[in-house]
């Protein structure tokens, strides 16, 4: 195709936005921390994975519906307002407080501005600039809030029923095709075409390449990428949660464990962040090939692989690695 940014384009685009994203939400934990964002009373707690595994297949099960009874509108609103509210802790911590009227300008008017910007020109550098703001929050705010078995249990959970909902029912491949249309950042796109617009796309009713996958942090449906003939497609779509999920080990490796520092990131953190794009390339070589796979079980099994080599090589003990210490 002319003009094609395709091949290694693509993939430096998928690449770096995953960096964006994990190097975005280390660098949000202090602050996070210090605003005292910790959604959970014991972090340590595996029941934390297990009771958010359910509420993701509860509001699996609700999308499905909404999807069902062409009722999008309400997982718009849903989305847009959880976008906005996430979005309300990134800003007010990165920029400094404006106090008016007992409210903090600094944070809610720039959140304001991102969800009058996804609500009225969806396109898909606005989806991707969104996408990249709330994954880091979202993973920071999982990261600080899930210690290390949690976040293994909770990423190990999600890889198998992501795995599940893909090859198995399928039930999530409906779900990616009922939400493309919502043009909201649920997923991110990397354009494989000069002038590729996703307003477009969406207004002459084509997809060029659709995605499928599990829910992302907020509890919303996460897309991955799906293949097509490579010369049909002119954007490759990958669900934020597969950006978000592995990055919540890597914060909560950061966070929770003591391991040294090897340019300025804990080592474990660091090779759970190597691990994951090791798992990325892996299923971009696998998408490239032209058929739709599950994300999780590739880039949360990179994530925790990498995670354990590098706390094992800084010396700690498998078994304190795993965040079983406690219970042996």
């Amino acid at each position: 195709m002319k003009n094609s940014l395709r091949g290694v384009p693509v993939l430096v685009g998928v690449v770096a936005l995953f960096l964006v994203v994990q190097f975005g939400t280390l660098a949000l934990l202090e602050p996070f921390e210090s605003a005292g964002l910790q959604s959970t009373e014991n972090p340590q707690n595996p029941l934390n994975s297990i009771v958010y595994v359910a509420f993701l297949l509860v509001a699996t099960a609700g999308i499905l519906l909404v999807i069902k009874y062409d009722q999008q509108w309400i997982l718009r609103g849903f989305i847009l307002f959880t976008s906005g509210f996430i979005a309300t802790y990134v800003f007010g911590v990165v920029f400094p407080t404006v106090d008016v009227a007992g409210v903090n300008a600094a944070a809610y008017v720039p959140a304001a501005a991102l969800v009058v910007a996804l609500y009225a020109y969806p396109e898909w550098w606005v989806v991707d600039s969104a996408g990249a703001i709330l994954g880091m929050g979202a993973a920071a705010l999982f990261g600080i809030s899930f210690g290390i078995l949690p976040a293994l249990v909770l990423l190990t959970a999600l890889a198998v029923y992501d795995a599940i909902s893909v090859y198995g029912t399928e039930h999530m491949l409906t779900l990616a095709e009922g939400v493309m249309e919502l043009r909201l950042p649920i997923v991110l796109v990397v354009p494989a075409t000069r002038g590729y617009s996703f307003l477009a796309e969406g207004s002459d009713g084509e997809e060029e390449g659709e995605a499928a996958d599990d829910a992302d942090a907020e509890g919303d449906e996460e897309r991955q990428l799906e293949g097509t003939e490579d010369g049909d497609r002119e954007a490759y779509f990958i669900g934020l949660g597969d950006a978000v999920m592995p990055t919540i080990l890597v914060a909560s490796a950061a966070h929770f464990l003591d391991t040294p520092a090897v340019f300025g990131v804990e080592l474990a953190a660091l090779t759970a962040m190597v691990g994951t794009l090791v798992g990325l390339l892996v299923l971009m070589r696998m998408v490239f090939a032209g058929r739709a796979h599950a994300g999780l079980p590739l880039l949360n099994g990179g994530a925790i692989a990498g995670y354990l080599l590098g706390a094992v090589a800084a010396g700690i003990p498998l078994v304190e690695a795993l965040g079983l210490a406690p219970y042996i």
